[in-house]
Formats: C-alpha cells, structure tokens, sequence
C-alpha cells in the first residue's frame, strides 16, 4: 500500500553528476533531507563542495542568507552504499542513460527500501515501462525528468510507465510543486514531451541548411527575431551535436524508422569533423575566433512607392496591419477579406504572406515573406522572390516590406520560408502527441515553454494563426517534399472546418 509524502521527505539521490548534484541542491532547499550516492566516493565527494561553491555564490549575489545556506547544507549528507536507502520516501535515479545499468540499479533498490517507497528515474529518454519490467512491483516506478541545470530550470516532466499507479504520479507532481517546479503529466512515450516536440525546431533548420537555403547566422537571426532565446544553430552548438544527434537518432529508432525523426547528414558531417560545438570550440561557428552574431540593422524605407489598383488581400492582423498603416501614408487601397490569400496586390505584382508554397510557384512577379509572430516595433522577416523576377521587382518588395515596419532579409526561394515552417511543425508534433495521449494541451504549453524557453506554446500559436493556415502550410510543404515528412497530424484535420478553397488567413 502506497502512502502520501510526508512532508518533510527522506530523499535518496543515486548519481553524482551534475544532474544528481541539481536535484539534490533543489529537494534541499525545498526543506527535505537528502542522502547523495554514487559509486565513486569521490565524484560524490566533489559533487558536494561543488553545490556548496554554488549556494555561497547565490549568498555573494544576495539571493540566499549564510545561515539558509548552512542550513540547507546541513539536510545533504553522502551515502556510503545503497543500503542507506532503506528509510527513504523516494528514490531519484540519475546515473547514465543506459537501460540495463538503470534496471539493475532498481531491482537491488527493490530490496533494500520499503513497501511505500516510490521509485523516480530521472531518464530523458528511455522508456519508464520498460525500465520497471523486472521489478516485482513496477506500479511505483515513476519518471521525474529535471531539466538541466536543475536548480534553474522549472519544468519536471512527470511520466508513467504502462504499469505506473496513477496515485503515484499524483503524488510525484504535487511533490514537485512544492519544490518549485511547473511540472506536467507525460505518458511513457519517445521523448516524451519536450524532446519530441522539440524536434522540428532543429530538423527544419538542419533540412533548409542542407539544402542551402539560409546560412546559420541568418537562420538564428530570423528566429531571435520571432522570439526565440536563441537560433537552432547556436542552440544544437550549445547542446552539443554529439548529444543533439544522439536524441534524433534514439527518436528515429524507437518510432519505427519514422521518417520525420530522420537524423540530419548536416549534423552527422560535423560530427564527423569533431565538430561538437561549444564544448570543442567549434561547431556551426568558431568558439576559438569568435565573431559577435549582430543582428543586421534596420534599413529604411525609400519613398512611398508608386502602387496602382492597390488591394490588401486577406482578413487577419496582418492584413489588418497593412491597412492601418497605408491609412495613415494617406495612401488609397481597395480590401479582399475573402481572398485565398494574404498580402498587397498592385497591377500583378504581388506580395503574400508565406502558405507553404515557394513565390516560383505563385508566379512571376511574386515575393513571399514569412510569418511575423509580432507586429509591433522593427522586426527582421525573411523574403524571397520568384525565380523568374525582374532584379528591380526584389527592390520593391523590399521596400514594401519596410514600409510597414518590417526589416527584410532576402533568402534563398524555399517554400514555407524560416519561421512559419518551424512553427507549423511544432504545432503539427504536439497534436500527434495530444492525439496519443503523451499529453494534454495545456501541458504541451507548459513543457514548450518552461523546458525550452520558447516565447509561446505550440497550442497558443494555433490559437493565434488558425487550423486552416497551419493545415495548408503543411499540405503545401507536403506537395513539394513528397513523403512522411510533412503528413498533417489527424488531430489538426479533424478540427480543420473551413474548406482549403475559401481562406489561408490566419486568425
């Protein structure tokens, strides 16, 4: 019979490494006792005057008292053997990412603690079910994923295994709250929540890369300038490429061979080379001789261009914003709300907000620019021309585009552009996983943004841009990809209620 927490916890940590030492500085000072082990004493030994150095430097910074610190201090002390295990509430495994060595680990544990002690792994990848397969009692085993560095980072993904009490995981996320953290129910699936969400926002870029389509301080440039902390090429150098390669492939094996989790030959040639990024000083870019990645500066508008017939197509807020703005240029438009597409129309030359489909494929005097997330202040938006377009045409659109308080920079003609394509991936992603029960919405927004520190969650920009934009993106990439890729989640279809014909506006 399982029993509540109580509430000051006995908390044994297996695994001294960094992600050991983080939880076992985060049960701490949440006001629980902590034993700390690993097989080396040593590693342990250090683990802790590590943590120490890091509490005293919160005191320097005045984030903490001495006497927290000490006091904090006195609740950790190491274990000499897994025995010391036999009066705790819980257990959190974080030793290496290797199924046998965890199994092994869990069944001797099985035998030294209590009938009511519940077993937590802190795995960013294996299977909870699987992990608990010999144990005479599985129902106890649970996944308690931190992020890295623990202290910091808030999100804990709570994750059952098949045979997980849901009691249990009840109890491991109210544990979690009271430590802190924002944690979120998962089902024992690939990557769970964060790590399969998150694969677009590498894949997309690896894929434009490996087509040449961008260079990667323009691609990082262009998502910074959406929103996001940082770009997917300076993120995967951060990672690691060894480690951000591991995760693809380990999610490419364990769905069968998926094509949408295919690892990149991009990221595998810098591998190959040694180039793992941060950690080697070299990876998309060179640590050893670094150059700051500046942001290109906004270039002004020319002046007012010579529209004739102008029509604002579409009924959005970008279409919305175009109008306000030639409204106060003083400039005279004709409206299409119910168009097909969005963006301005004069006498043929045409510049629409990106659906998927290449400005080549639209037709001669076309520019397509990508999906600005934020209207207000001067944004960097990637645009491209048709392949078949007048040089001085490019120079319009330009123009255009700054027009309405957007910094334009050209890239290669690429279907779904940067930005729009990412995020319609990353909605596409987490409606399969809504779909298969890994998780709820509001979850996937919750692990969105505090796991990755995107500025929104994957159901919040659906929200914003529309099911029927989101779908025609997808159908549309789909067209010119061809393959498993690109397949639109069910989830999204059966909530798709405009037919493809009457709009492609977002909301």
């Amino acid at each position: 019979m399982i029993r509540q927490f109580p509430q000051k916890m006995n908390v044994f940590v297996v695994g001294a490494g960094v992600m050991g030492a983080g939880i076992t500085q985060v049960v701490a000072q949440a006001g629980h006792s902590v034993h700390l082990y690993d097989e080396q004493q040593e590693v342990a030994g250090a683990a802790l005057e590590s943590l120490s150095r890091a509490l005293q430097s919160r005191v320097d910074r005045k984030k903490l008292e001495a006497h927290q610190v000490a006091e904090i201090l006195t609740r950790i002390q190491l274990a000499q053997n897994l025995a010391d295990a036999d009066q705790a509430h819980l257990v959190i495994e974080a030793i290496v990412e290797d199924i046998n060595v965890k199994i092994s680990l869990f069944e001797t544990l099985e035998t030294i603690v209590s009938r009511d002690c519940v077993l937590a792994t802190n795995t960013s990848s294996l299977s909870v079910t699987a992990l608990g397969r010999k144990l005479e009692h599985p129902e106890r085993l649970i996944g308690m994923h931190f992020f890295n560095p623990a202290p910091v980072m808030k999100l804990v993904e709570v994750i059952c295994g098949v045979q997980t009490s849901p009691k249990i995981a009840e109890q491991v996320y109210q544990l979690a709250e009271s430590l802190g953290k924002v944690p979120v129910h998962a089902k024992s699936t690939p990557g769970f929540i964060v790590n399969r969400i998150a694969r677009p926002f590498y894949a997309e870029a690896l894929a434009l890369l490996h087509e040449r389509m961008v260079e990667p301080a323009r691609l990082d440039s262009l998502m910074r300038a959406a929103g996001f902390r940082m770009g997917p090429c300076e993120l995967m150098d951060l990672i690691g490429h060894d480690t951000n390669y591991k995760v693809t492939s380990s999610l490419f094996e364990a769905n069968f061979y998926d094509r949408r989790y295919m690892p990149s030959v991009v990221q595998r040639s810098l591998l190959d080379a040694g180039f793992l990024g941060r950690k080697s000083g070299r990876g998309f870019y060179d640590y050893l001789n670094p150059r700051p990645l500046a942001d290109p500066e906004p270039t002004a508008a020319a002046q007012l261009p010579d529209w004739q017939n102008l029509t604002v197509h579409g009924n959005n807020r970008i279409s919305d914003h175009f109008a306000a703005r030639l409204d106060e240029l003083g400039v005279t438009y004709q409206k299409n709300p119910a168009s097909s597409w969005v963006g301005l129309d004069s006498d043929g030359r045409q510049l629409r907000l990106s659906s998927g489909q290449s400005a080549s494929q639209l037709g001669t005097l076309v520019a397509v620019f990508d999906l600005p997330l934020e209207l207000s202040g001067t944004r960097q938006l990637a645009m491209a021309v048709s392949r078949q377009t007048p040089r001085e045409f490019k120079s319009c659109a330009l123009d255009w585009l700054r027009l309405f308080g957007f910094n334009p920079l050209p890239v290669a003609d690429t279907p779904g552009l940067i930005v729009a394509r990412t995020i319609a991936m990353l909605i596409n992603e987490a409606a399969d996983a809504v779909q298969q029960g890994v998780c709820s919405e509001q979850d996937a927004n919750l692990a969105t943004r505090a796991g990755l520190n995107f500025p929104a969650g994957p159901f919040e920009w659906l929200d914003e841009l529309g099911v029927d934009y989101v779908v025609r993106m997808l159908e549309n990439l789909d067209r010119v990809y061809r393959g498993e890729r690109y397949r639109v989640s069910p989830w999204l279809l059966q909530r798709k209620n405009v037919p493809e014909s009457q709009t492609e506006s977002t909301r």
